[in-house]
C-alpha cells in the first residue's frame, strides 16, 4: 500500500495538490457553518431515570423550569406599588412568548418562596421551549431582551440551566479565538526554531490546518443529523493542528534525512512513505483507538469528542500520506529554502541528535539510578488522585463575572430553598388524592427537605397546608408531579444523597415514581459514566494491545507501552487533582476549586492516552527498524532515540502549546483539559521516552521482543508490514555489539 502512495505522489503529485486545494475550499465552506449546529450540554444520559422524568414534566407540564430572571428593586423593595406594577407587567409580556412556557413569579402568586428573605429581590420562573437544538437560540432571544436596567428601578438578571448553557456557548468560542490566536504564532515560531528554514517550517503548518477545516466540516454533517458538543470545536483546534503538525513533522524529517545521504527526491519520497508514512498510519490507528472508546457512552458532550477526535486523527493522517509527499516531490531539494541563520547541520538534515542518544545510552547502563528517581516523582505527582472526587459542569465553571453564575450565587444566598433548584418527582399516570397526599407527606419527612409541593397541598415535616395558587398546575388528569425544595447547596455531596433517598421512598401503589432534575441529572451522569469505565479502559487496552502487537511482533512490547502509559498519566491527572479539586494555584489561572469534571477528565486520559501511544509508535518504529537490521538491543534503542529523540520532544512541545493554549479558557474544565493533556504530553515525550523506555529496554533484554511461537506465525501472516524490503537508503548502516550483550 505505502508504495503505490508513493508511486502516486511522485507521479501525480500536482494533480493532488489541485485536487486538495479544491477539497480544502469545500470543506471550509462547510466547516464554517460548524457553530450554527452545535449545541452546549450534553452531560446528560438520554436513558437515565432523569431523562425520563424530564421528558414526561416537558410532555405533560410544559417543561422544567430552566431560566430564571432575577428581579432586584433598587429601592422599596419587591413588594412596591411602582415595582409590582412592571414585575407583573413582565411577568404578563414573557407569559406571551412563543418559545417560554410555565412562567411563574412573586407577582402573580404572591408565593413567599419566590422572594429574597430581606424583601429585594424576586423571581421568575420559566421554562424555554426548543430541547436540545434551539434552546439556546430562543434562550438567548430571551434573555437579551428581558435582562438589564428596566423602568422603577429594577434591574433583571437570568439564570437557571438556559443561562448558563448560553453563557457556556459565548465563552467557548471566545476562549477557542483566544487559543488559536495564542497557539498558531507560537507553533510558527516553534516549527521555525525546529526545522531552521521557512519552507520547512511551514510544511506542518499546512497538514495541521487542513486536518483543523476537515473536522469542521465533519462536524457541520454531523451536527446537521445528531447532537453535537460545541466544546468539541475546542479539541478539533488544539488536536488538529498539533497531530497535523506531529505526523508532518515526522515525515519532513525523514525527508530531509534521506536527501542529506544523497538519496534522489523520488527515491527519498519513497523511503519516506515507506518508514515515516508507515509510523503516521500505526500511529493514528493508536490515537482514533483511545478516543473511539468514547462513543460507548450515551452522553453526547463525550461522544461529540469520539466523532471529533476519530475524525480530525483520520484526516491528519490521510493528508499526511498523501498531500505531503506530493509537496516533497514538488519542493524537492527546496525543502531546505528559507534557512535561517541559527540553523545547524543537525536541523537541515534530520540527523541524529547527540544529546538523545547519551541519554538512552545513560538510562541503558544505569537503568536503576536513572529510573527510580523519575518513577518516585510521577507516583507522587499522581497521589492526589488517593483523595480525587468527581462531579458535572456546572455554573462554577464559569468565570466569577458571568452572569448566570452571579444569580446562581444570589439564589443560594438569598433565597430559603429555590424552586429552581427543586428535585422533580413524576408519575406518568392517574394517581389517587389520598395515596399521593401520603407520598408527599413522607417525602417531607426527608432530613433538609424545607417543604414539598404537589397537588394536593403543600407539605412540611409530615403536615399538610392548603393548596396554594400554583399547586394545582402540578397535577393531570394522567399525571402527577411533585417538587422536593430543599436547604442544600445544588450539586453538593448532600444534595445527591438527598436524591438517593428521595429514589428510596415507596411510591404510591401502581405508579412508577421517577425523579429529576438537576441533582438527580448529576447523580445518574456520574453512575452512568463511572459504569462504563471499565468498558472504554477494557477496549482501549486490548485493541492497543492488538495494534502494537500486530507493529512490534512482541507481546513484551504492548506490556511495557500499556504500564509506563498509565504512570504518566496518572501523575498528569494527579497534578490535575492537586490544583482544580484541591484549590491550588486557583489565584493565578483563575478558577473556582470544586469536584473533577467527570466527562473532561475522562476525555483528558483518552487524549493523554491516545498521544502517548503516538509517540510511543513513533519511538518504537525506528527502533524496531534498527532492531530487524541485525542491531543489538542497546544499539538499536540508543540509535532509535539518538534518531527519533528530536522529533518527538519537538512534536510534544508543538502539540503541547496547542493545548496549554486552553489556559488562558474561562471554562475551568476547558483549562483543567489543556493543562492537563499539554502536561501529559510533555512528561510521556520526555521523562518516559527519554529515560523509562531506555531503561525499560535494558531490563528486559531480548525478552523485549518475545512473542510465542504461535504468535509469531499470527504476526508473519497479520502483521502490519510491507510484504517487500523498504528501499534502501543511500548509505548503508554498520552497528557495533553491544557491551551489554544483548
Amino acid at each position: 500500500m505505502f508504495e503505490r502512495v508513493a508511486e502516486l505522489a511522485i507521479r501525480r503529485s500536482r494533480l493532488v495538490l489541485v485536487i486538495t486545494a479544491v477539497a480544502v475550499v469545500l470543506m471550509g465552506a462547510l466547516g464554517a457553518g460548524a457553530f450554527g449546529k452545535l449545541l452546549p450540554g450534553g452531560f446528560d444520559d438520554p436513558s437515565s431515570q432523569s431523562s425520563r422524568a424530564k421528558a414526561v414534566i416537558s410532555d405533560k407540564f410544559g417543561g422544567e423550569t430552566n431560566l430564571v430572571l432575577l428581579i432586584s428593586a433598587r429601592e422599596g423593595g419587591v413588594d412596591a406599588a411602582a415595582v409590582e406594577r412592571q414585575g407583573a407587567k413582565l411577568t404578563a409580556d414573557l407569559k406571551n412568548e412563543a418559545t417560554v412556557a410555565n412562567v411563574i413569579s412573586y407577582w402573580d402568586t404572591g408565593s413567599p418562596d419566590l422572594r429574597s428573605e430581606n424583601g429585594d429581590q424576586a423571581m421568575v420562573l420559566a421554562h424555554v421551549k426548543g430541547g436540545d437544538t434551539d434552546e439556546r437560540e430562543n434562550a438567548k432571544a430571551i434573555i437579551d431582551e428581558y435582562t438589564g436596567a428596566k423602568e422603577a428601578g429594577l434591574t433583571v438578571e437570568a439564570g437557571g440551566s438556559a443561562a448558563v448553557g448560553d453563557d457556556m456557548g459565548t465563552f467557548s468560542s471566545e476562549d477557542l479565538v483566544l487559543a488559536e490566536a495564542i497557539a498558531l504564532p507560537l507553533t510558527l515560531l516553534l516549527l521555525l526554531f525546529v526545522f531552521g528554514s521557512v519552507v520547512s517550517a511551514l510544511l506542518p503548518l499546512a497538514i495541521g490546518l487542513i486536518a483543523i477545516v476537515g473536522t469542521f466540516a465533519e462536524l457541520f454533517l454531523l451536527g446537521s443529523a445528531t447532537s453535537i458538543s460545541i466544546t468539541a470545536t475546542n479539541l478539533t483546534t488544539a488536536l488538529g493542528l498539533g497531530l497535523g503538525i506531529d505526523y508532518a513533522l515526522l515525515m519532513v524529517s525523514r525527508f530531509r534525512e534521506q536527501l542529506a545521504t544523497g538519496a534522489s527526491v523520488d527515491d527519498a519520497v519513497r523511503h519516506t512513505v515507506h518508514t515515516a508514512g508507515r509510523t503516521v498510519a500505526f500511529s493514528a490507528a493508536t490515537v482514533a483507538v483511545a478516543l473511539a472508546a468514547l462513543l460507548v457512552f450515551p452522553q453526547y458532550f463525550l461522544r461529540s469528542f469520539g466523532y471529533a477526535g476519530v475524525g480530525v486523527v483520520a484526516i491528519a493522517a490521510i493528508s499526511t500520506l498523501v498531500v505531503m509527499p506530493a509537496l516533497l516531490k514538488v519542493l524537492g531539494h527546496r525543502v531546505n529554502k528559507g534557512r535561517l541563520p541559527w540553523a545547524g547541520r543537525a536541523r537541515r538534515d534530520g540527523s541524529r541528535e547527540p544529546f538523545w542518544g547519551r541519554l538512552a545510552r545513560t538510562a541503558m547502563r544505569r537503568p536503576a539510578l536513572t529510573a527510580l528517581p523519575v518513577l518516585a516523582v510521577l507516583l507522587l505527582a499522581a497521589s492526589p488522585l488517593l483523595g480525587i472526587t468527581i462531579g458535572i459542569a456546572d455554573e462554577r465553571s464559569l468565570p466569577e463575572d458571568a452572569k448566570s453564575r452571579q444569580v446562581s450565587a444570589q439564589l443560594e444566598e438569598n433565597f430559603h430553598g429555590s424552586d429552581a433548584a427543586a428535585i422533580h418527582v413524576v408519575m406518568d399516570r392517574a394517581v389517587g388524592r389520598a395515596p399521593l397526599a401520603t407520598y408527599a407527606g413522607e417525602l417531607s419527612r426527608l432530613d433538609r427537605v424545607v417543604r414539598v409541593e404537589a397537588s394536593t397541598g403543600t407539605y412540611t415535616d409530615g403536615r399538610a397546608a392548603a393548596p396554594g395558587p400554583g399547586n394545582a398546575a402540578l397535577g393531570r388528569p394522567e399525571a402527577q408531579r411533585i417538587d422536593v425544595v430543599s436547604d442544600l447547596a445544588p450539586m453538593s455531596d448532600a444534595a445527591q444523597e438527598l436524591v438517593r433517598d428521595v429514589r428510596a421512598v415507596a411510591g404510591p401503589a401502581g405508579a412508577e415514581p421517577l425523579t429529576g432534575g438537576r441533582d438527580a441529572a448529576l447523580v445518574d451522569s456520574k453512575d452512568s459514566i463511572t459504569d462504563l469505565i471499565p468498558l472504554a479502559g477494557g477496549l482501549i487496552t486490548l485493541t492497543t494491545f492488538l495494534l502494537l502487537f500486530l507493529f512490534t511482533g512482541s507481546v513484551v512490547q504492548p506490556l511495557r507501552a500499556l504500564v509506563l502509559n498509565i504512570v504518566s498519566l496518572g501523575a498528569a491527572l494527579g497534578v490535575m487533582t492537586w490544583m482544580f479539586q484541591d484549590g491550588h494555584l486557583s489565584g493565578l489561572f483563575g478558577f473556582t476549586p470544586q469536584p473533577m469534571e467527570v466527562s473532561m477528565t475522562l476525555l483528558m486520559f483518552c487524549i493523554a492516552f491516545g498521544l502517548s501511544m503516538d509517540y510511543e509508535v513513533f519511538v518504537t518504529s525506528r527502533i524496531k527498524e534498527l532492531h530487524d537490521e541485525g542491531a543489538g538491543n542497546e544499539t538499536a534503542v540508543v540509535h532509535g532515540l539518538g534518531h527519533t529523540g528530536r522529533i518527538v520532544s519537538a512534536a510534544a512541545c508543538l502539540l503541547a502549546v496547542s493545548f496549554f493554549a486552553f489556559g488562558t479558557a474561562g471554562i475551568s474544565y476547558m483549562q483543567m483539559f489543556g493543562l492537563g493533556s499539554g502536561l501529559a504530553i510533555l512528561i510521556d515525550a520526555v521523562a518516559v521516552r527519554g529515560v523509562l523506555v531506555p531503561a525499560a529496554m535494558r531490563l528486559l533484554g531480548r525478552s523485549a521482543w518475545y512473542a510465542p511461537p504461535f504468535l509469531r506465525r499470527v504476526h508473519d501472516r497479520f502483521g502490519l508490514s510491507e510484504g517487500g524490503p523498504a528501499p534502501a537508503p543511500a548509505t548503508g548502516r554498520t552497528y557495533e555489539k553491544d557491551p551489554t550483550g544483548v
